[in-house]
């Protein structure tokens, strides 16, 4: 138990009955960093926090920090069964700082529109794009309809980057619009992904070279805001060397990040299956790779430097190997898949005009600190609060 937890609790109990008993469940969450962490995302594990404190109910849990404040949170259902498998809360951390939150039970707030800082949706209007985005970065990907489009057809599974300039979501309007190739403020989709993995893509590495699927056939939203968004892509079974592989991509991106959280899971492999993961090759974009550090990053003009500039980078989990194998279309680093088909890794953008990544230095700073964090997440404890 922690000290001091107890008075807390029970203060919001006399301000907001809750019923026969007040159980919480007292939370720490500790930086083991010697840096900050200037947004971090706390997912609790609705399964640990009911076991912890059975008495309370999963859609009447709320977050209090060590003030007894609300924080904002949200429940995320993973499964679409209907039933929150995680609880989601946002934190600020210095260097190796602790932090004390309780859950308790309470009636949880319906956040509004300016609440949300994620956005995800399958845009049929646009050839049945997906595109999604979070209060940074904005990114989209293609669905089956545009492959046959007559004006401008495209086969592609990379990741789009759309270079936006404002905290506020955009992805609606410029939908509305159907203009988003000239920026009027709030920025616009400058990036050319054509057949190239585009800022994150994936293919299957064999035989020497990278095999790729066509556009997704199906998508659906699991998470939906307003901190977390978690959404899946389905793509065909497609040739890879000697297997036919499919795969099912998750996506989860997070307000206050550049970086989008992927899981693609393979299925139909036989024995060990090995994955590229790109980023496009621009005129003018200058790579680096760091097979130590499990990253890879670019820093690219915009069209020819009069859009600004742009990084890209792709972040292994620690301790992942990775190799070089550049082609004509994109820089990649090939990794292994694990014997269970889920290989998970992280991709994202920064765009100098956005206010925040300012130059190469800035986004290889940010890349790092990615790498870090990845290496030594926050370390998160519960106790049973009465």
């Amino acid at each position: 138990m922690i000290a001091n937890f107890a008075l807390l609790v029970a203060a919001f109990a006399l301000a907001e009955p809750t019923g026969p008993t007040a159980d919480g469940v007292a939370v720490t969450v500790s930086n083991p960093l010697r840096a900050a962490r200037p947004v971090e995302t706390i997912a609790l594990s609705m399964a640990d926090i009911l076991k912890a404190a059975p008495t309370l109910q999963a859609r009447r849990t709320i977050v209090v920090d060590a003030n007894g404040k609300a924080v904002e949170s949200q429940l995320v259902d993973l499964d679409a069964d209907g039933k929150p498998d995680e609880l989601v809360f946002q934190s600020t951390f210095a260097a190796g700082e602790r932090k004390e939150f309780v859950v308790r039970a309470g009636e949880r707030r319906s956040p509004t529109r300016d609440d949300f800082r994620v956005y995800g949706r399958f845009a049929r209007e646009r050839h049945d794009d997906f595109a999604w985005e979070n209060d940074r970065v904005a990114h989209r990907m293609y669905g089956p309809a545009l492959e046959t489009w007559a004006e401008e057809p495209l086969t592609s599974s990379g990741v789009d980057v759309w270079s936006k300039r404002v905290r506020r979501l955009v992805i609606n309007n410029w939908y509305m619009t159907d203009n988003y190739h000239q920026d009027f403020g709030e920025g616009a989709d400058f990036y050319a992904v054509g057949k190239s993995r585009g800022c994150g893509g994936i293919g299957v590495w064999a035989g020497g070279k990278l095999s790729v699927s066509k556009n997704f056939t199906q998508s659906r939203v699991l998470a939906n805001g307003p901190i977390r968004l978690v959404f899946e892509l389905t793509y065909a079974p497609w040739d890879a060397g000697s297997a036919r592989v499919a795969e099912t991509k998750r996506v989860i991106l997070d307000a206050g990040t550049q970086f989008n959280r992927f899981e693609s899971t393979f299925t139909g492999q036989k024995g060990a299956l090995s994955a590229g993961i790109g980023i496009a090759k621009h005129p003018g974009s200058v790579v680096k790779v760091e097979a130590h550090g499990g990253s890879m990053r670019t820093w690219e003009p915009l069209d020819g430097g009069k859009a600004g500039n742009l990084g890209c980078a792709v972040v292994l989990p620690a301790g992942v190997r990775m190799e070089e194998h550049h082609g004509d279309l994109e820089y990649l680093v090939v990794t292994g898949v694990p014997a269970n088909g889920r290989l998970v890794y992280y991709a994202g953008s920064g765009w100098d005009r956005a206010g925040r990544i300012l130059d190469a230095a800035a986004w290889a700073a940010e890349v790092h600190s990615l790498a870090a964090r990845i290496a030594a997440p926050v370390k998160i404890g519960l106790a049973i609060d009465k």
